[in-house]
């Protein structure tokens, strides 16, 4: 039996685990705007050049007008609105904290494809949403002193920027896999097969379009030209930008696009949730974050809140 889909899975969370480290790091040596701009810019050159393999151009073949629209739209919530909280998340609350509340993004999914594809929302589903919410909460809760019985064991701004990130990411791969879907069905059947392993990619320029316009803006708004000139001389914040690049906008989206070609979507879904798990370790190791029970426990119970969506 063929499990070539669980192994793709697998590798994305592993790859998406080095990305958070990696951002992480990068984000507190140049700063957020930075990073995004330079992860936008990498990933589309990077993209690009994969495109052409597996394509023979760098430019999305085939792209129509309600392609363009649909993953514009994808990449402008899932990595300007998505990554940015994401980023800020890992300056606030650690990469740890960030990529656990990232198990909301299927949350945000299920709403939205409930509002925008028609899928029904079944009672597993909210149980599932119940099921990760109480995960996190374990992990980021604590007991209160005084009168309030519990307390927020995190800064507030973090929190709501995971939350954001979760929102931003749920939202953004309904939006993606809506405009690949389509993207799909215009494809000339006869080259359906050849494009298979190139349509992820080719999609993905469009997204990272969308991304380094909108982030170029930004940075261009908060006045850190500056920054991103100095960034070019820093080798060491380079290097972790492009490990972020490859492990995560590049071949980790492109990847997980690829993964739901050769498995079920809800089991590619639910091994790529791992992530928040795997990172204890090398939270542990390189930022001296302790492994708590609770901490545990809270990732693995969201992380089967996550698997719940897809029974």
């Amino acid at each position: 039996m063929s499990f070539i889909g669980e192994f793709i899975s697998l590798a994305v969370a592993v790859l998406w685990t080095v990305a958070a480290l990696t951002c992480e790091v990068s984000s507190k040596r140049v700063g957020v705007a930075v990073t995004n701009v330079w992860r936008m810019l990498l990933g589309l050159v990077l993209s690009m050049i994969l495109c052409y393999i597996f394509m023979g151009s760098a430019l999305p073949r085939y792209a129509d007008l309600q392609t363009w629209a649909w993953l514009l739209s994808s990449g402008a919530v899932g990595f300007v609105v998505g990554d940015m909280c994401l980023l800020n998340s890992y300056m606030s609350i650690g990469s740890r904290y960030g990529q656990l509340f990232m198990t909301t993004a299927p949350i945000f999914s299920a709403l939205s494809a409930w509002v925008l594809m028609g899928q029904r929302m079944t009672f597993m589903s909210i149980m599932a949403m119940i099921v990760t919410l109480l995960g996190i909460a374990i992990s980021v809760l604590g007991r209160g002193e005084g009168k309030k019985r519990i307390s927020l064991d995190l800064p507030l701004k973090g929190v709501l920027f995971g939350l954001g990130a979760g929102i931003g990411q749920g939202v953004g791969y309904v939006l993606s896999v809506i405009g690949l879907h389509h993207y799909t069905s215009i494809v000339p059947k006869a080259y359906l097969d050849r494009f298979s392993l190139g349509l992820p990619f080719s999609a993905n320029i469009i997204r990272l379009v969308a991304g380094l316009l909108l982030f170029t803006v930004i940075l261009v708004f908060k006045g850190k030209g500056g920054g991103f000139r100095r960034s070019c001389l820093d080798a060491k914040s380079m290097f972790y930008i492009v490990l972020a690049v490859l492990t995560g906008p590049v071949i980790g989206v492109g990847l997980s696009l690829m993964a739901s070609q050769y498995t079920v979507a809800g089991v590619a879904s639910t091994i790529m949730a791992t992530t928040p798990i795997m990172i204890l370790l090398p939270t542990y190791f390189l930022f001296h974050q302790p492994i708590t029970l609770k901490s545990l426990l809270g990732a693995v119970i969201s992380v089967l809140g996550v698997a719940m969506f897809f029974i």
